[in-house]
């Protein structure tokens, strides 16, 4: 690739040993400076609904919270979530980030994957739509996207090491659509390889996937780096095409990558290219005329508020409403019960790299409170626990004296694996869990150091309490000076601290409120692995009546709402989800509230589809998803009718597990895992096989009603290199304003490989008033009629009939119109298209064919501008192939001579 002239110079200017030091990470979150040149460093951030800067898992400085990614697919908004990447690239100046490390475009396969809440869709087209959007408005703030992870990343189960077994077809039309959007749309300026093997060999050293189709077929520009710790060699990394092993200190490159050039296992030209494209980066944030990296800072802006709530309410999707239940008037309510562990806990965000420290979390509780009239009475009852660990203590209630005086807890650390010796550092820790990735400064040895945490823990309430402790490395508990739970000794494998943590260990404890009691944690890194951590909770015992309770309230309210769902400890990087249940009692909750008060709303909240037996009884279900720091307030801006319900399902809800595509072949044994149904994932999998979901994908109720009318396409035909428009109005037939998501799917009626019933290929969410009408325009080009021919490895457009299918969701079309391609054409990148041009076709039919036209206008500049063809139109290809120079223009003759055998070489 060119550079420019600054780029080019230092690049000729660097020696081998400082090209090496560039394509490597220097830390956790920063490059290698070459200062002799003046180089600086960057530094780079997660993750995809926060930037949250140095600090790991929800600690640091203040950070806007904004919605997960499947919510911000729920959108169906493109402009909406261009506006999030706004913002997030603002949030991310703000932590002295140029690359943010999102998003995460990776295909909805199956609803147990850990990290489905932080992708978009099932489906490849709409989550290209999101990938674009974000990423532009990302990229708007000079701060680089990193689109990730490339590729076949649909699980968690065995990530580091899983080989995904996926065929070329399933590749090219479902899990690299949304990284060739990102890269060859959006141009986005990082690409970030995947922790597993693509049919056997890892994406970080794949040279098909890095080079072949991102940097030669997609035309790449910009760097790609590895998932963090997910580097595994030196040259075949390198001559695959990784430019940045993350993070840092190297492990694979500086001076082994110097010895593997001297060897000759690398090139000097490969490490020149990946140092270049690192030079590249730098450039493009803006780093070269602002070399510094600021402080952090907490800058919790209303404008950034503002999107949150806006971006949270349109991701809310209104799975039922019997007999318009909702939207609720706060006006006629004179009692509201507010029920279950989401109700006064803001379940704003899923695990792992995705958590930020939220500036603020506004629960469901204090959010419909704030919208109720003073003369409701407002009940709450829990009802029962959704948590996976015991909760975290609150900061409000450790203090490091006994006498109260400063919030949080001493922690002391030791250059010695059994707190041996004399102390390195102590400071001051402001939550029961901590986690150490990397250099942790000031003395302290990463690889062999222990620690103290000690201070005390004042309870709110009297009575029993369960204690509890996770590890990452061993810790044991002592409280008042005598040890409680033993972590040091003996653990129990768990999945804490994304997969490399212990199992939970728990003691009953009978406290009581106003006394505080001394807490000591002894804990050293010994066996921690990449990551270390620690994790105390304490929470007081539910009483045994507590569902009971929730219903007699519900009984004595005007309406229930019911508040259940997920949390980012179920559902996070480093583990899959043991099913599709809601966890622990919730579903009988659901039962005994619902029995109690036919007037219940269910609000549920998670990252992934979930089982429902229990649908039919409450009046309205709401899936609000992990909607970001807003999340109590957008909550109650759609039961309260301020906005509109207007989100649509981007994954498919089954009504069991057993009935999901992936279900046999998941998640995988003897290190594979196969994609045995192919294309057939999400709808096209249940379209095929005739099995009726619980909810279908694009499904979302309104509270208004739509009409649509007058499908029309400008032409019924259409040649291989036109572009189709069809067209519909839609009109709000109700009696609120509101939002419709018009979808525009593609049927091909008779193909030569199986192809599903329907793919999306379109969609627009209009706005109306009541009554208002609009019409609503979609273009089909030959992409959307192709699919990919894994025989020639190319995609094809066949002639032939196909339907535009126009409908609210994949279940539900409500109009169709057919036309014909006229000829097939197949193509695997610009200026790289090949026809089906028999020797009787004529040079009309060449010129009129953009494949043919610009292959042989690679031969002759101008060819297909060439007047003398105009005289010659009529003539077939088998008649021009036998002419010869004294009744042709030799260099015309020559040019399409070699086009034909070009043409038939290729078909």
């Amino acid at each position: 690739m060119k550079y420019s002239e600054r780029v080019q110079s230092l690049l000729d200017a660097l020696t081998l040993e400082e090209k090496a030091s560039l394509l490597a990470g220097a830390s956790i979150w920063h490059t290698v400076p070459v200062e002799r040149l003046g180089i600086p460093a960057i530094k780079v951030t997660d993750g995809p609904n926060g930037a949250r800067g140095d600090s790991l898992f929800g600690s640091g400085k203040g950070a806007a919270c904004l919605p997960s990614g499947i919510a911000l697919a729920s959108t169906w908004n493109p402009a909406l979530v261009e506006e999030v990447g706004q913002v997030l690239g603002e949030e991310a100046l703000s932590k002295g980030a140029r690359v943010l490390l999102a998003p995460t475009v990776n295909i909805h396969r199956s609803p147990l994957n850990g990290r489905n809440f932080e992708c978009y869709s099932e489906d490849p087209y709409l989550a290209a739509r999101m990938a674009v959007a974000y990423i532009k408005g990302v990229q708007s703030r000079q701060v680089g996207t990193s689109v990730k992870h490339f590729a076949g990343n649909n699980s968690e189960f065995e990530r580091n090491t899983i080989s995904s077994e996926i065929g070329e077809r399933a590749l090219r039309e479902i899990y690299l659509s949304a990284f060739e959007a990102a890269v060859r749309e959006a141009g986005s300026w990082t690409v970030m390889s995947s922790y597993n093997k693509i049919n056997g060999t890892f994406s970080s050293e794949n040279p098909w996937l890095l080079t072949g189709i991102l940097k030669d077929e997609w035309a790449f520009e910009g760097a790609v780096m590895s998932d963090w710790f997910g580097t595994h060699s030196t040259a075949p990394a390198l001559n695959a095409g990784l430019d940045l092993e993350m993070p840092g200190p190297t492990q694979w490159r500086g001076q082994k990558l110097v010895q593997a050039v001297h060897n000759g296992e690398v090139t000097q030209d490969a490490a020149t290219q990946a140092a270049g494209r690192i030079l590249h980066l730098i450039e493009r944030v803006g780093a070269f005329d602002h070399p510094d990296i600021p402080e952090e800072a907490d800058i919790d802006l209303p404008a950034h508020r503002e999107v949150a709530r806006r971006a949270a309410a349109e991701a809310i999707v209104l799975l039922k409403n019997h007999d318009n239940m909702l939207p609720l008037d706060p006006g006629k309510l004179r009692s509201v019960a507010i029920i279950g562990p989401n109700a006064k806990t803001a379940q704003i965000m899923g695990g792992g790299s995705a958590r930020v420290n939220a500036h603020y979390a506004i629960t469901p509780f204090d959010g419909i409170t704030a919208q109720l009239g003073p003369g409701v009475k407002v009940g709450y009852e829990i009802g029962c626990t959704n948590h996976k660990y015991t909760p975290l203590i609150p900061l409000s209630n450790l203090s490091t004296s006994r006498d109260r005086t400063d919030h949080g807890l001493t922690i002391t650390y030791y250059n010695s694996p059994d707190l041996s010796g004399e102390p390195v550092w102590q400071t001051t820790l402001l939550s029961t869990e901590t986690v150490w990735l990397g250099e942790i400064g000031h003395g302290v040895s990463m690889r062999a150091f222990s620690a103290r945490i000690s201070g005390f823990f004042t309870p709110d309430e009297s009575g029993p309490h369960t204690i509890s402790l996770v590890s990452s490395g061993i810790c044991r508990l002592l409280v008042d000076g005598a040890e409680l739970i033993d972590n040091w000794t003996s653990q129990n494998k768990g999945d804490a601290f994304m997969g490399a943590g212990s199992g939970e260990k728990t003691a009953d404890l009978t406290l009581t409120a106003g006394t505080p009691v001394a807490l000591t944690i002894e804990y050293s890194a010994q066996g921690a692995g990449f990551l270390s951590g620690v994790r105390l909770g304490a929470m007081p015992l539910l009483p045994q009546d507590a569902i009971d309770r929730a219903a007699r309230l519900a009984a004595q309210s005007d309406v229930a709402l019911v508040f259940v769902g997920s949390t980012g400890e179920w559902e996070s990087e480093g583990a899959d989800r043991p099913d599709m249940e809601l966890v622990g009692k919730q579903a009988d909750l659901i039962h005994a509230v619902a029995s109690a008060n036919p007037r219940t709303v269910v609000v549920v909240q998670t990252g992934s589809p979930i089982t429902m037996p229990w649908l039919s009884e409450p009046a309205a279900v709401l899936e609000a998803w992990f909607p970001g720091q807003e999340c109590g307030n957008a909550i109650a801006d759609v039961l309260f009718g301020k906005v509109d319900a207007s989100g649509r399902l981007p994954q498919t809800f089954p009504k069991r597990l057993q009935d999901n595509p992936a279900y046999i072949n998941y998640p995988g044994e003897n290190g594979k895992v196969v994609y045995g149904e192919g294309i057939f994932i999400g709808y096209r999998y249940y379209d095929k096989k005739d099995i009726a979901p619980l909810f279908t994908f694009g499904f979302g109720l309104s509270y208004t009603t739509f009409e649509y009318s007058n499908l029309r396409l400008n032409k019924t035909s259409m040649a291989s290199g036109d572009t189709l428009q069809a067209t519909v109005d839609i009109r709000n037939t109700g009696p609120r304003p509101g939002s419709d998501v018009v979808q525009l799917y593609v049927h091909d009626l008779e193909s030569s490989l199986a192809r599903p019933e329907k793919e999306l290929k379109g969609f627009v969410k209009v706005p109306l008033q009541p009554g208002e009408t609009r019409p609503v325009s979609f273009n089909l080009d030959r992409r959307a009629l192709a699919f990919w021919d894994d025989a020639e490895h190319r995609w094809a457009a066949e002639a032939g009939e196909f339907q535009a299918l126009v409908g609210r969701s994949a279940g539900e079309i409500v109009l169709s119109a057919r036309f014909e391609l006229t000829d097939t054409v197949r193509f695997d990148g610009p200026g790289r298209e090949v026809s089906r041009l028999s020797m009787q076709s004529t040079i009309k039919d060449l010129l009129a064919d953009d494949s043919a036209r610009a292959l042989l206008d690679e031969h002759i500049p101008g060819f297909s501008g060439n007047p003398q063809l105009g005289f010659t139109s009529g003539l077939s290809l088998e008649q021009v192939a036998g002419f010869d120079a004294q009744t042709f223009n030799e260099h015309t003759l020559q040019a399409i001579k070699s086009g034909l055998d070009d043409l038939n070489a290729r078909r």
